[in-house]
């Protein structure tokens, strides 16, 4: 009976203490708190949530909350969830992901690969946040999934082994996209163009054969269109539009730039997608047509190209910036139709994004401005100075999240307080 009492009695404090643990690792879970866990954001429209926003910057621009170095080289943006900053850089010979808390603490490097090594050395893309992992891809071909709290690896595969992965001379600059359990990529490779891997073990889900053509350096999206999933991107000659539930072709389109550079992510609207290349490859609409093997052409401007500074769609409107030689216009058109609204030639080449009706416009030698949406196209209200370097330095897109704006350049990440105070702008 006392061994039985014994028994029980251990067993209680074991219960008892398993509950402290849990209760001790509930009170350090980070709070879920404003999410930017992928490129582009939620839904990739690059459009944040955010509210409540300055809408002019004091002299100087807006307070630096804190800096944090060193981010390893390259040009990854950041992605933020559960508390928690997440970016990727080279240190050395290997690329490493790198998470940070909120207030810039480092938390854990991991690494992810050989540092890329080809023309423009440097890391590309920013991890993939989803369901508490991180998947990122290294410009080599290694697509990796890491716990996020402590930067464990959990799975990887050799996008060149599996798939023959063919791409081109600047590497793999895909930002992946997760849907529900599948993460969605383009190696480009004969064994797979598009293939979908299970986010929890990285088996192939599917992989698409159908493609003609190698990966370019697109992020892709994910839209509905007619009641189906579809995944749209850019390959070296193509707009595509693959069914993410099948891995199927769903439609196609040429799109053959100039330079061999398609790395605008589609902005998509109701059937519409808007692509773009740079040095005078040009900006287009297709709508794809309704047999949904297809798209046509609505519009097509030479003058509205687009190297990688993005592109924005708001209340139809379309915000971009071209790299077109004779001039860089940032330009504001109708989406449907291609009408110029507005362009301006002051902002030189830019990365963008959009929060609270104003466009953050961030210069690739470092001079950040806040432009306000009208009903005319847009003003310049506010600009400063990140400190000049030298052309393509800032390559990364800013970030609105929580009422900051996130800058990375090279080995440094800046991050600012945009708030609006009460009583003031």
């Amino acid at each position: 009976m006392k061994l039985l009492f014994a028994a029980w009695t251990a067993a209680g404090l074991l219960f008892a203490a398993s509950i402290m643990i849990g209760v001790a690792d509930s009170a350090n879970e980070p709070e879920a708190g404003p999410s930017w866990p992928e490129f582009h954001g939620p839904g990739r429209t690059n459009i944040s949530p955010e509210k409540g926003l300055l809408k002019r910057w004091p002299d100087g621009g807006p307070p630096l909350v804190w800096k944090y170095a060193p981010c390893g080289n390259g040009y990854s943006g950041v992605t933020i969830a559960e508390g928690m900053i997440f970016t990727a850089g080279d240190f050395g010979d290997t690329e490493m992901l790198v998470t940070l808390d909120i207030n810039g603490k480092l938390l854990w490097k991991s690494p992810n690969g050989p540092a890329w090594e080809g023309a423009s050395p440097g890391s590309r893309t920013m991890p993939t946040f989803d369901d508490g992992r991180l998947f990122h891809m290294n410009p080599n071909g290694r697509l990796a999934a890491f716990d996020a709290r402590s930067g464990k690896e959990l799975w990887a595969v050799d996008l060149n082994r599996r798939f023959d992965a063919k791409y081109g001379v600047w590497g793999l600059a895909e930002n992946v996209v997760v849907e529900g359990d599948k993460v969605l990529c383009m190696p480009g490779g004969p064994k797979g163009r598009v293939v979908a891997l299970n986010k929890r073990t990285g088996e192939t889900i599917w992989a698409n054969t159908e493609v003609k053509d190698i990966a370019a350096y697109c992020s892709p999206v994910v839209v509905t269109h007619r009641g189906v999933r579809q995944l749209i991107t850019l390959s070296q000659k193509l707009v595509l539009g693959i069914d993410v539930e099948t891995g199927k072709l769903l439609w196609s389109a040429p799109f053959v730039p100039t330079s061999p550079q398609n790395a605008l992510t589609p902005v998509f609207h109701d059937g519409y997608v808007f692509v773009a290349c740079g040095h005078s490859s040009g900006g287009t609409v297709l709508k794809i047509d309704p047999d949904a093997r297809t798209a046509t052409t609505v519009w097509y401007r030479k003058d509205l190209d687009n190297c990688h500074g993005g592109a924005v769609l708001v209340d139809g409107k379309l915000f971009g910036c071209g790299c077109r030689q004779g001039g860089k216009n940032f330009y504001c058109v109708d989406f449907l139709t291609g009408k110029t609204l507005k362009l301006d030639k002051t902002l030189g080449k830019v990365g963008i994004t959009c929060a609270d009706g104003m466009l953050y416009c961030l210069n690739h030698r470092g001079v950040m401005s806040l432009v306000e949406i009208t009903p005319e196209g847009f003003e310049i209200v506010s600009q400063f100075d990140l400190g000049k370097r030298p052309d393509n330095t800032y390559l990364a897109h800013p970030v609105i999240c929580g009422g900051r704006l996130y800058v990375r350049c090279e080995q440094e990440l800046r991050v600012f307080d945009v708030r609006a105070k009460a009583g003031g702008s």
